[in-house]
């Protein structure tokens, strides 16, 4: 039985998605430190507990409006390829910030988010784009852990400028006068270091990201051309020598070896590629296989797309997202709640008080959650569903998190002393649940999938989905903290997330494993009789077809 073979893992291409990705949470991010002042800024209301529902509302403007196109941009993608999609999406999110800083009340902001959300389906097509990268389950863990590896990346930068960048003339007085449009926009600063971002994103996309898709990816990219001409310019003239004396020889193996079907020779590990001249997809090939025949083929029926492990993966994403994205949008909220003049405690329940930090603080706070996120996609999710199995793991943290909820609001009973070391060490929990949560519930949605055409649709369906959950979140979150406020139970938008992490835990116990579209018939004809020969069925015909 021969040993299997892996195919080198697509290093160039993940790093590529992840620098036109890494914009993304920069300008998303960068909000959540200085949206509480720039609510209080805007003057809609005097009281401080209607500030949360109106930051709540920002927040999910975009994922409301990024669920009501989700399926669309999936269905897109299948139809004209990922790459155009996800650069759509990043210029219409640097549109999105170049808005919203310039907004001068509530209704422009709505608007400003809104747009970004109608216009970025991204979170879709780039799974979408990972699973097509990735095609076998060993790469899985590794793979998965990239996309939030750069969130992370994102969630450090984008607090620290929001932080730093928001109301210049409050901040940096000698650097920023009265007066100025620094005055008038106060927010201005940050989302113009945001588009910049995408902007670069967007050149960088253009230039040297690839098109995945199975059968978009052979047509001609004259984005990709320019780039091949940029990066053979920047090479000192001793590589550029190098590389032309490796495509002659490319060249010449060419000629004298007909081993390798047309089409068959990837991107990622070939020294040359002729867009120019790519071959169009390859259609199945009959490989005298009676499991592969072709009339039998045409003649079985079309495999149901949202199967129920499909469909059970993709409630759970939404609950997940709900839950998260409430706990993202509150957190920086409660930080930033001014303390009451008088407290009135009646333990264990009815409590209100807050640590009214300023927006450096938090933006502090949140770049060291970003920092230490990184460091647990890096370390420890691998380490741990090595051990562990996505699904066991996705369960486990399933039915642990309620306990997160219902510490969190305890945390303004702490002592002045440990209120600090508290709040980072809830950081700590939340992050480690977080970056192995995600992960590990899309490794379970991608390895549900049956085939690959319908990929990108579920992708589109899961982020909607997803999109949904997120929009009512934090409006929901933020009207229950804001009657929490009022009421004395500081507590409650916390618990009821809590209670939401429940149902969680329930549908996590019915999720199984399922194989999905790694366990189809390959198509390809090499990886067809590998799979025979795995098996040991490899016939005398197959051996002929494997050398011809």
């Amino acid at each position: 039985m021969a040993s299997k073979t892996l195919p080198p893992f697509p290093v160039r291409q993940m790093f590529v998605l992840a620098l036109c990705r890494i914009c993304e949470p920069i300008a998303f991010m960068s909000i959540f430190p200085y949206i509480y002042y720039m609510i209080e800024d805007f003057h809609i209301t005097e009281d401080e507990s209607k500030i949360s529902v109106y930051a709540g509302m920002v927040t999910s403007a975009f994922t409301l409006a990024e669920f009501s196109t989700g399926v669309m941009w999936g269905k897109l993608s299948d139809r004209i390829g990922r790459k155009p999609v996800l650069l759509t999406g990043l210029a219409g999110t640097a549109l999105s910030v170049m808005v919203f800083g310039f907004a001068p009340n509530l209704t422009v902001a709505l608007i400003a988010r809104a747009l970004g959300g109608l216009l970025n389906g991204n979170i879709g097509v780039l799974q979408t784009t990972v699973a097509e990268l990735v095609t076998v389950k060993e790469h899985q863990p590794r793979a998965y852990t990239i996309m939030p590896l750069v969130w992370c990346l994102g969630s450090i930068v984008g607090p620290m400028i929001g932080g730093a960048l928001a109301r210049p003339c409050i901040s940096y007085p000698n650097l920023f006068a009265r007066g100025t449009i620094w005055d008038k926009y106060p927010y201005l600063l940050p989302n113009l270091f945001s588009a910049a971002t995408v902007c670069c994103g967007v050149i960088i996309g253009l230039l040297f990201l690839e098109e995945t898709h199975s059968e978009k990816k052979y047509r001609r990219d004259r984005g990709v051309e320019l780039g091949k001409h940029f990066m053979s310019w920047m090479r000192p003239r001793n590589c550029q020598l190098a590389s032309k004396k490796a495509e002659k020889q490319a060249l010449l193996d060419d000629d004298a070896d007909d081993d390798e079907l047309p089409g068959y020779r990837t991107t990622e590990n070939s020294p040359r590629l002729n867009t120019t001249s790519a071959p169009e997809p390859r259609e199945s090939l009959d490989l005298n296989f009676s499991r592969y025949n072709v009339a039998e083929a045409a003649a079985e029926p079309k495999p149901t797309v949202f199967t129920r492990p499909v469909v059970l993966n993709i409630i759970s994403y939404g609950i997940l997202a709900f839950h998260t994205m409430t706990f993202d949008q509150l957190f920086p909220v409660f930080l930033s709640t001014k303390p009451p003049a008088h407290k009135d405690f009646h333990l264990p329940f009815k409590f209100v008080d807050g640590f009214g930090m300023e927006t450096k603080e938090i933006g502090v706070i949140l770049s060291v959650q970003g920092v230490y996120s990184m460091f647990s996609n890096l370390f420890l999710f691998p380490l741990v569903t090595r051990r562990l199995g996505p699904l066991r793991l996705f369960r486990i943290l399933a039915m642990s998190y309620f306990l997160l909820y219902f510490t969190t609001p305890y945390l303004v009973l702490l002592p002045d002393n440990l209120r600090l070391v508290g709040i980072y060490m809830l950081v700590i929990w939340k992050c480690t649940f977080s970056t192995m949560a995600y992960p590990s519930n899309a490794i379970l949605l991608t390895n549900a999938v049956p085939n690959l055409t319908t990929l990108g649709m579920i992708n589109g369906v899961a982020a909607s989905t997803a999109s949904l959950c997120r929009a009512f979140g934090p409006t929901i979150s933020g009207l229950l903290y804001a009657l929490g406020l009022r009421s004395g139970y500081s507590g409650l938008a916390w618990w009821t997330s809590g209670l939401i992490t429940i149902i969680g835990a329930f549908l996590s116990l019915q999720i199984t494993e399922g194989g999905g579209r790694f366990d189809e018939p390959a198509n390809d004809i090499e990886t067809a009789v590998n799979a025979r020969e795995r098996d040991g069925l490899l016939t005398t015909d197959d051996q002929s077809t494997r050398r011809s």
